[in-house]
């Protein structure tokens, strides 16, 4: 008879983490470096590692110094992403950020860009809701939304617009759509333009 050993329970820091999980925590480290708390050369290492994360003890690690970047409500050993799945926050300052392809759109997206681009292309993208509220805080840079034609925008909630523009090319704002993207927060000397694919002719 060979040893039996005994299954022992799976630590929530073995459990395998998701190419979403380590471009989530990517933007936390973006976020990270527009406040000052690492440098340019800790960002890149950083960024390095969590990509190369198997689990989510080691892409928690990048994170575990940085004060105030970390889910604090999940517990000490819960992944600082444990809210990804429902909301994501992009942050491009002084550089641009694009999300295109099939890339998983959740619920709940924050746009924060300055001096920046942001490009949002949805027209191969998996949405997880019938409606996404995109919320923008863009200060002086722009703003790209690429929709797919049965998707429509309601631009309603966008309140505080200074030095800034809104551009939609898609005429669908008010109208039904699947998905529809809600739009909300503010533009100051920046620009929020919606258009649909290009199409290219023979």
């Amino acid at each position: 008879m060979g040893e039996q050993t005994e299954a022992k329970p799976l630590d929530s820091r073995d459990y395998r983490v998701s190419d979403e999980e380590r471009e989530h925590v990517v933007g936390v480290l973006q976020k990270a470096i527009g406040r000052g708390m690492i440098d340019l050369e800790e960002f890149t290492e950083r960024t390095d590692t969590a990509l190369a994360a198997q689990t989510r003890g080691e892409l928690n690690a990048v994170l575990a110094d940085l004060p105030g970047l970390v889910h604090h409500d999940a517990g000490p050993r819960a992944p600082a992403f444990a809210s990804s799945d429902q909301r994501l926050e992009l942050s491009a300052q002084y550089s641009s950020m694009t999300r295109s392809g099939p890339w998983l759109v959740p619920p709940e997206i924050v746009v924060r860009n300055k001096y920046g681009s942001t490009k949002l292309d949805f027209t191969q993208a998996q949405v997880q809701s019938p409606t996404v509220h995109i919320e923008l805080d863009a200060k002086w840079g722009s703003v790209e939304v690429i929709i797919p034609e049965h998707a429509s925008v309601d631009l309603n909630a966008i309140t505080d617009i200074k030095y800034g523009s809104v551009n939609d090319k898609t005429g669908s704002d008010g109208r039904v759509g699947n998905p529809r993207l809600v739009f909300s927060g503010r533009l100051k000397g920046g620009s929020l333009t919606i258009r649909h694919p290009r199409r290219f002719f023979s």
